[in-house]
């Protein structure tokens, strides 16, 4: 499998022979001009993870994509957009992508809660490989080999993170959702989760723009 972060919750995932990528935002940033996608899978409708100006230009430019997101997303979006609810499976070339959750964690009671569909993706052998679970903290019953982690988020203290962390307990965690603080901020919550993640755990940081094998 090999990932490339472009920043906050945007991230091309590579695998076996399927390119999928999750939340262009408006806080990300490199996707732009990307061709030859496969998937474009959107968690939530929150600008940060669907970014409304350049979305338009990047599924135009990827006019073979398969075009995916949660149901109120989807239904905003129109076109070709198709809606995913939690226990929805469907292929993308020989990767099996599964909606879990189904809703955003609550950022405060008198906020309606909306949609957020995490996704699972792997394969009959190995049907988590991994997880990007949008802005939620959704604990899936399988094992999980990654896991796209939260790391930073107006609706999560940080000792949330580590219990989250802790229960999913995946082979190797990439810190995603960092694009709320400045960058020298990241150390304070990559540390803690580095140091008090579950024995057994890689806490991975991808470096911006670059694909990183992860196996």
């Amino acid at each position: 499998m090999r990932l490339t972060h472009f920043g906050h919750s945007c991230v091309l995932a590579e695998i076996d022979d399927a390119t999928v990528l999750f939340d262009p935002g408006n806080f990300s940033h490199g996707f732009e001009g990307i061709t030859g996608l496969d998937a474009i899978l959107i968690t939530h409708q929150h600008p940060d993870h669907a970014d409304p100006a350049r979305l338009p230009a990047l599924v135009e430019a990827n006019p073979g994509a398969a075009l995916y997101a949660d149901p109120q997303t989807a239904a905003q979006l129109g076109g070709r957009w198709t809606a995913v609810h939690a226990g929805d499976s469907f292929a993308i070339r020989d990767v099996q992508v599964t909606g879990v959750g189904g809703r955003h964690a609550v950022i405060h009671p008198e906020i309606p809660v909306i949609d957020n569909t995490g996704y699972l993706l792997g394969d009959p052998a190995e049907p988590a490989r991994l997880l990007h679970p949008g802005d939620s903290l959704f604990v899936p019953e399988q094992p999980i080999d990654v896991l796209a982690i939260p790391a930073v988020a107006p609706w999560m203290k940080i000792s949330e993170t580590v219990d989250y962390l802790r229960a999913v307990a995946p082979r190797v965690a990439v810190p995603i959702h960092q694009g709320i603080i400045n960058a020298p901020a990241t150390g304070i919550y990559y540390g803690r989760l580095r140091e008090m993640g579950p024995a057994g755990t890689e806490f991975l940081v991808l470096p911006a723009e670059s694909g990183t094998e992860v196996s």
